[in-house]
């Protein structure tokens, strides 16, 4: 038996751990940057507040956001190149025959047989990608293990010593990794960032700060939608959602974020379906406005039911009130964890809550309500979490100010970006950020951009590395330094995989060098990358 001395000291050591690269966030950038770190021969750790890996790539978001497939390369294309392995095989046409399927993707076909990848896919075969990755690899994952975000992390001498997690866990390295979508290590080391819209005149940017009356979607009202409980009565109070601010000038900053939701995966198979379960808070007003939009003709709802494989969907926000849950997630960055489980949970409850009204409500359209009604949750998703998404779509939090910010200049072609990591190509593409009553006194909504890149940019890594005066070994390839809008095209899950993996890749140079992670050889981190077959430029 163990003495009480021997015991206290086997749970300080069981609770004390060390390895070349620690990697907080079990995001899909945060699976690639553990899996790139170990063939750059470092041990690595990933510390995840998650039990299920592959962020959004595994929970729900299977219409990937490919932009130009073209310069989606490393082990980015690793993965992609997996997902069309898995449906090559017989088995995994469960609900449907490959052929049925069809060839449907976003800028791209779903499958490219040529280059032997798949773009689309079930969010359990994501999953099982990331776990197939951790079990090749050997990757060492702690799960459920949260950044004790006040008093748990050490720095010295500009460095990040160690961190600590709630369970009194504490994790040491060399050089650390901020993969999480919110950026909680990076602001725990008290690295410069900023939440919510700048000013056009920050950066002389064009399309970021706020935007009313600016329509580049189909998300918007238009039609004449009256605002109140009471059509034409103001003092009955405004229906739910509507914010009683006006937007604020064109152009100006706010600290306002663009909307949240859940990717659900649906499916319109029978013996696969569940029925819409009424959320644990419904409240059938919070709807009305909805019943508004479909009477005035409104009829493109099923617009974003993007299929994927087995007759299933990735259904995301489409319209003017849709999934997204505009003007409720202002907080969200900054919040206690207590205080996003809330957040989290009320944006659960209104999603689960506007497909439980669609589907039961009586004062619904008969035909739009009878084609719903063929639609539910797969039962063979998100298994253990009553079939619904394990993780919210932060589609934007806190975003890193480094000694150069990524603008809307960079995605537009407009200007040349240093010292190329990766490359990225979607549109400027921005949710709506609230909605409010216009001064005719109608509901409007503020803040969905599309601006469409003319052709592929780069991305700078000394946009994924803090000021050198704030932190020496931290990389942050998923809250990197951009303005508002140039992070509506960066942030799609091929780019944070792409970064994920430059960013192991700088720190393992960093590592043998014995330098901080600014110092790192540009010319040595590029060749890496090149041999890894990453695309830099269109040059390369």
């Amino acid at each position: 038996m163990l003495s009480c001395m021997s015991l206290v000291a086997y749970s300080q050591h069981k609770n004390k751990h060390q390895a070349d690269i620690v990697i907080y966030g079990g995001t899909s950038a945060g699976v690639i940057a553990a899996v790139q770190a170990t063939k750059m021969g470092k041990s690595v750790i990933v510390v995840s507040p998650d039990l299920h890996l592959g962020g959004l790539s595994a929970s729900g978001l299977g219409f990937t956001d490919t932009g130009d497939k073209s310069v989606i390369g490393g082990l980015a294309r690793t993965f992609y190149q997996r997902v069309y392995q898995h449906y090559q095989q017989a088995n995994a046409w469960n609900w449907q025959k490959k052929e049925e399927y069809g060839n449907k993707g976003q800028g791209t076909p779903a499958i490219d047989g040529k280059d032997r990848t798949m773009w689309i896919f079930e969010p359990h075969v994501a999953e099982q990608i990331m776990e197939d990755f951790v079990k090749e690899n050997k990757l060492t994952i702690y799960r459920n293990e949260w950044l004790a975000r006040k008093a748990g992390l050490e720095m010295k001498d500009g460095k990040i010593i160690n961190i600590k997690t709630l369970s009194g866990k504490i994790f040491t390295g060399k050089m650390f990794i901020d993969a999480t979508y919110e950026g909680d290590l990076m602001a725990a080391a008290k690295v410069s960032y900023h939440v919510g819209r700048e000013a056009n005149a920050v950066y002389q940017e064009k399309w970021n700060g706020v935007q009313a009356m600016v329509f580049q979607h189909s998300h918007y009202f238009n039609n004449k939608i009256d605002p109140y409980k009471t059509p034409g009565d103001k003092t009955s109070g405004m229906l739910t959602g509507i914010s009683a601010d006006q937007p604020g000038l064109n152009g100006t900053a706010d600290r306002k974020l663009q909307a949240y939701c859940y990717r659900m995966c649906l499916t319109d198979r029978p013996e696969n379906r569940i029925e819409f379960p009424k959320p644990d808070r419904y409240n059938p007003m919070d709807y009305e406005l909805l019943l508004r939009v479909f009477n005035a003709g409104w009829n493109e709802l099923f617009n974003k039911y993007d299929p994927i494989p087995n007759h299933k969907t990735d259904t995301n926000n489409h319209g003017p009130f849709s999934t997204d849950f505009i003007g409720m997630n202002y907080d969200y960055p900054e919040a206690t964890y207590a205080k996003r489980k809330e957040i989290i949970k009320t944006h659960e409850n209104y999603q689960k809550g506007l497909m439980y009204f669609m589907a039961n409500d009586p004062r619904m359209p008969k035909d739009i309500q009878q084609r719903f009604k063929k639609w539910g949750l797969a039962k063979d998703e998100f298994k253990d979490n009553g079939n619904w998404p394990y993780q919210i779509y932060v589609r934007e939090a806190r975003r890193m100010i480094g000694d150069f910010v990524m603008t809307e200049h960079e995605v537009l072609g407009k200007k040349e970006v240093p010292n190329p990591i990766g490359m990225g190509s979607y549109a400027l593409d921005s949710h709506n950020v609230q909605r409010y009553v216009t001064h005719e006194g109608y509901v409007q909504n503020e803040g969905d951009i599309g601006v469409k890149a003319p052709k592929p940019y780069s991305i700078s890594y000394q946009a994924i590395v803090p000021k050198k005066t704030e932190c020496k070994n931290l990389l942050v390839p998923v809250c990197l330094s951009s303005s508002h809008i140039a992070y509506g095209s960066v942030r799609m899950e091929p780019v944070f995989m792409i970064l994920g993996e430059s960013a192991a890749t700088a720190a393992a140079l960093a590592i043998d060098h014995k330098i901080n992670i600014q110092d790192v050889n540009y010319s040595q981190l590029k060749n890496l990358l090149l041999n890894q077959k990453q695309y830099l430029t269109l040059a390369n």
